[in-house]
């Protein structure tokens, strides 16, 4: 079982600068994926996004990366897919965060596959807090 070592931030507070650094790249169809209450679950949240091209993936990764760092001095526990820029994964253990390609993000289907989970879809320019 992993452990979240900064206990100074909950992750409803982490779930929260993700997704606002989601939104300051324009990301498409944002949603937060409660996964608390689902049995076996790897994380309190996973919160998928959607991008355009490479290039708009890799800014909305980036800025997911500045705003959860500018905000509680945590960097990703561990992360995927920087150089293929398809399916950008960011682990902050308690909270997940998925940067799709659009056609990636089809494909794979998180939200048919964590079906249990409860989900928040966040409208286009909506920047108020998840919860």
């Amino acid at each position: 079982m992993r452990i979240n070592t900064n206990s100074e931030f909950t992750a409803e507070q982490i779930r929260d600068f993700v997704v606002r650094g989601m939104q300051e790249k324009k990301a498409h169809d944002i949603v937060v994926m409660d996964l608390r209450n689902v049995k076996n679950a790897i994380c309190d949240y996973f919160i998928l996004c959607s991008g355009n091209s490479d290039t708009q993936i890799d800014a909305i990764s980036t800025s997911v990366e500045e705003e959860v760092y500018k905000a509680s001095k945590q960097d990703p526990w561990h992360k995927e897919g920087k150089l293929n820029r398809e399916w950008i994964l960011l682990d902050y253990v308690d909270v997940v965060a998925h940067v799709f390609k659009k056609d990636r993000r089809a494909f794979y289907d998180l939200e048919q596959l964590w079906g249990d989970a409860e989900i928040q879809y966040i409208e286009d320019g909506e920047l108020s807090t998840v919860g």
